[in-house]
């Protein structure tokens, strides 16, 4: 992307909010209020109600605004990274730079459970499950999880899972990435799971161990040969999980072929910025065997209604939904964007270009460690990749790792320091003579040293170490090679998708809304996207500066003292405000207060989360109006009153209403030792209204990819920072390599793999906010409100709004009823969800927080011309309910059970249904200027499950 900064014509805030004056004027009319004043009075309980403005400062302009950040993120210094430790510069192919991450026909795409409008990006995940399973040796691949540290820790879970007799100990190499092993250690500790710290190949494999985790390459670069090792470990009846790295793997054995049984990594150096620590894909496969217990999203092959191949996610979709407590696993975000682009990567390269990519690399590290080695430094004999450790030797004319350190500066170079008298040197695909000569002059003590050219580079790797299988064979990976191919492939999935560049995505709980485009700007911008997050902190002060903004923001916004930036989804959001509020306890000695109240509609992440955080779950009734049971609620608390650890509330309620009691509820839950922690899902109806922690509650996580336009991406990237009181402020997580500043003195362990999370998309936030100001924040948060409300007022004639609060409004987003047309017409919730393709629309979240329902959320951003384009979908929708009921169309052949219609059935040579193609096709005026047509039939899913592929086909199916 180029620098220019944007020159805006008006302020961002009317950019931003879709209703006009005259339209909020004609919407207040409507629910019939006499100004927003009024209407905000009747929605939000006046004892909750903030009573001042935000203190953020006014609305600001785009081109200010964006000139102010470049100026402060203009003190970052871009040095060349070769620090390693799993993260690497890269070359993304512009095509690619620009047709996905900058394209909101991408970004704006939300997590595929619509599978007839995501088959773009459906086929873009199975060609990553396709390259991860290829490069692992490793049959089954799932379609990414959120960085390696976290993917770590979910494959121990998963070792612990599939054990038998009740294993519960793990160990783990010592010669792991540092953050990795943190980061199991902190789920370990959590699950009550024993993570052992050690040389695995010298320790001895009782009968209670689950599993172990290889590093191959370990952290220092070596590659070593755990084939007896494994074996090992399986006739002891464990597992074996292997950190590798996929574009090592392109060359080398990969571990599925000597014995692992998980692998776990990051696709980051597959073109995607290390941007100060994410957002990177992960990568997790495993063998078929498991496939019921692996984490994340799964993209498999079916067939739509009309016979033709078909894509959708396979076995475990929403899994936390249906499991809530016994899910395998609380991750509910992916990082799809992410590993889209390293997907795109893989197909724009070819397998012959990764190999070729790898020898190069390869390359140039081998000829570095020769020409350190010819210097007098000490450097280890073996196999390795792109990682070279050396152990200074001041004899050869350096005196000490300080002054290198010290020359390495000199050059704008950044290297890995061990703090034993030795550094690591990590290359990359950006490597070029320029810099081997740099390094050389570094190790030489500051003299010219002159290199063999790297062509001259034998690589001859002993067994077992060499490579000899195939992999990406599918023609997908053998095609589009040139910029023209690729760039009509990546136009020809994304035509394939609906995101927010077509129509609203009226999500409940997902708030769908404007992704600005001044907001995406800086995420590509070399002083942010360039940066290494293990890069010494003078090199990030300009980031920092904003860091420390977004955080003091943020507290203003919930009323807490202190926040965390760490969690990168609001699920890792859950689980890390859940292990503050266990270690406060436990620091006040409080151990056997492990109890978590959870309402009975609360999110699926909620109890999925509190059983990692070593929680246990107690459901509590919610009332006919969706609301928590305070009676139930007391009763629980006082039952459990020496155990009680938390209470999740989600506010406003699932069922879309701001509880009155919600004062009450936190009182109840602090009188019997309890901590609230407040499900932050629903701040977009909050922000500059009421604050959290001014209402009792201790901890809050917020979804930065909901209320503060981090775009979904397809079903992530996400953020999930948590808010917490001051009393739990000494217990925000650490990290073992760069402490966030938020870090208190009695921090949890690390929850991810960098210190700020995906810091990288973090501006995006900042930008927001910063152009909104307090009085654009509240002014986003009402007409939010007041558009749901706006909307129930015009379905109510046509369908049951099920939950209203006393005061007979809805919060942000409100559930409408469906069930009847079952009985009525034989209409399921799929019908309309699928009949509203044919609209144009992405259907809203379906059938919870109750069965049979959709739950509608229309976000602040929409036009009122938008929303009433939707709101007639569903009349007309509705108007054809009750054709079927008249009789007019029959409960087998009706528009509803026929969706969506695909261009290539209405525009067929045969026609043998009940209804005219027009009413298939055209059932809304708007549809003739603009048509989304969705390129499948109604997927089959139970299909896809009972023949379960995962895979491109191989090439003699193709």
């Amino acid at each position: 992307m180029d620098r220019t900064i944007l020159d805006p014509t008006d302020t961002f805030v009317r950019r931003h909010v879709g209703p006009r004056d005259a339209d909020v004027a004609e919407m207040l009319a409507r629910v019939g209020s006499p100004s927003m004043a009024a209407f905000i009075d009747s929605v939000v309980p006046d004892d909750i109600r903030l009573d001042r403005p935000l203190r953020i400062g006014p609305p600001r302009g785009e081109r200010e605004l964006l000139e102010e950040l470049l100026r402060t993120l203009s003190a970052n210094a871009v040095y060349r990274s070769c620090i390693g430790m799993g993260y690497v510069d890269v070359v993304t192919p512009p095509v690619v730079l620009r047709n996905v991450l900058e394209n909101p026909g991408w970004y704006t795409q939300y997590t595929p459970y619509q599978a007839e409008i995501s088959q773009g990006r459906l086929e873009a995940l199975l060609n990553f499950q396709t390259l991860v399973s290829d490069l692992t040796g490793l049959p089954l691949a799932n379609a990414s999880l959120l960085d390696e540290g976290t993917a770590a820790a979910e494959a121990v879970s998963m070792c612990v899972q599939i054990a038998k007799g009740g294993r519960r100990r793990v160990l783990v190499g010592d010669d792991c990435h540092p953050q990795t092993i943190g980061v199991i250690q902190t789920r370990g500790a959590s699950m009550g799971v024993q993570i052992d710290v050690c040389r695995v190949a010298d320790t001895e494999l009782g009968d209670d161990v689950a599993g172990v985790v290889l590093a191959y390459p370990t952290t220092d670069g070596r590659f070593e040969d755990h084939a007896g090792l494994a074996r090992r470990v399986h006739d002891a009846g464990g597992l074996v999980v292997a950190v590798t790295d996929l574009l090592a793997c392109c060359l080398l054995r990969p571990p599925g072929e000597w014995g692992a049984d998980i692998c776990v990594g990051s696709a980051q150096r597959f073109g995607v910025p290390m941007g100060l620590g994410g957002p990177h894909a992960a990568f997790m496969s495993t063998r078929d065997a498991y496939v019921r217990k692996l984490a994340g999203r799964l993209v498999g092959v079916s067939r739509d209604a009309a016979g033709r191949p078909a894509l959708r996610l396979a076995v475990q979709t929403r899994e936390q939904h249906i499991k809530r407590d016994r899910a395998t696993s609380n991750i509910c975000t992916a990082q799809v964007l992410l590993a889209i682009m390293a997907s795109m990567y893989a197909v724009y390269h070819g397998p012959d270009g990764l190999r070729a990519i790898a020898r190069r690399i390869r390359a140039h590290t081998e000829l570095l460690a020769r020409a350190v080695a010819g210097l007098g430094h000490a450097v280890a004999d073996g196999v390795r990749f792109d990682t070279v450790r050396v152990r200074v030797r001041p004899r050869a004319g350096l005196a000490s790792v300080a002054e290198l350190h010290a020359l390495a500066d000199r050059k704008r170079i950044n290297l890995r320091d061990f703090g034993d008298g030795s550094v690591g040197v990590t290359l990359d695909e950006t490597v070029d003579e320029r810099l081997l000569a740099d390094l050389a002059w570094c190790f030489a003590g500051g003299r010219d040293v002159e290199l063999d050219p790297a062509e001259s580079i034998e690589l001859d790797d002993p067994e077992p170490f060499a490579r000899t299988s195939d992999f990406l064979t599918n023609p997908v990976f053998n095609t589009h090679h040139s910029e023209t191919e690729m760039l009509r492939y990546l136009t020809t999935l994304q035509s394939r998708d609906l995101s927010l560049a077509h129509s609203m995505i009226p999500l409940g709980s997902c708030t769908m809304k404007l992704n600005g485009t001044s907001e995406m700007v800086p995420v590509t911008w070399p002083e942010v996207a360039r940066l290494h997050p293990f890069a010494p902190r003078e090199q990030w002060s300009g980031y920092r500066a904003m860091l420390d903004e977004l955080e003091r923001w943020l507290c203003e916004i919930t009323g807490f003292s202190a926040v965390s930036l760490m969690p990168n989804a609001g699920s890792q959001g859950e689980y890390t405000g859940l292990l503050v509020i266990r270690a406060y306890h436990r620091s006040r000695g409080d151990d056997r207060r492990d109890v978590c109240l959870i309402p009975e509609s609360a999110h699926g992440t909620n109890p999925a989360s509190a059983v990692i955080a070593g929680m246990r779950v107690v459901p509590v009734r919610v009332d006919e109006r969706g609301a928590i049971s305070l009676d139930d609620l007391r009763a629980k608390a006082e039952r459990h009153r020496d155990e009680l650890a938390a209470c999740m509330i989600t506010y406003p309620s699932t069922a879309g209403v701001f509880d009155l009691e919600i004062r009450a509820m936190c009182a109840i839950v602090h009188e019997f030792g309890g901590q609230v922690y407040l499900d932050g899902a629903n701040m977009n109806a909050q922000v500059g209204l009421a604050r959290p922690g001014d209402y009792g509650a201790d901890v809050c996580h917020l979804n930065l990819h909901k209320t503060f336009c981090i775009p979904h991406g397809g079903g992530g990237p996400g953020m999930g920072p948590i808010g917490v009181a001051s009393h739990l402020r000494p217990f925000l997580p650490g990290h073992p390599v760069v402490q966030p500043a938020s870090a208190g003195d009695q921090g949890v362990g690390p929850v991810a793999a960098a210190p700020y999370g995906s810091a990288s998309i973090l501006p995006i936030s900042w930008v927001y906010i910063a152009l909104m100001g307090s009085e654009g924040l509240r002014h986003a948060s009402e007409v939010a409100v007041l558009s749901a409300n706006y909307m129930a007022e015009r379905l109510k004639d046509d369908y049951a709004i099920l939950f209203r609060s006393r005061t007979g409004r809805v919060a942000h987003e409100f559930v409408i009823d469906c069930r009847p047309f079952k009985k009525s017409a034989g209409v399921e919730i799929d019908d309309i969800a699928k009949r509203l393709i044919d609209y144009g629309f992405h259907a809203p979240t379906m059938s919870w927080p109750v069965p049979g329902t959709l739950m509608i959320e229309p976000t602040e951003s929409e036009s009122k011309a938008e929303i009433d384009r939707f709101c007639d979908a569903l009349i007309s929708i509705r108007a054809e309910i009750a054709k079927i009921e008249a009789g007019t169309w029959t409960r087998a052949d009706n528009p509803l059970k026929g969706a969506p219609h695909t261009i290539e059935d209405v525009a067929g040579d045969s026609w043998a249904r009940g209804y005219s193609r027009t009413e298939a096709a055209y059932p809304a005026p708007h549809l003739r200027q603009s048509k989304f047509w969705s390129s499948v039939a109604r997927v089959d899913n139970p299909y896809g499950d009972r023949n379960l592929v995962c895979t491109c086909p191989a090439v003699t199916e193709v």
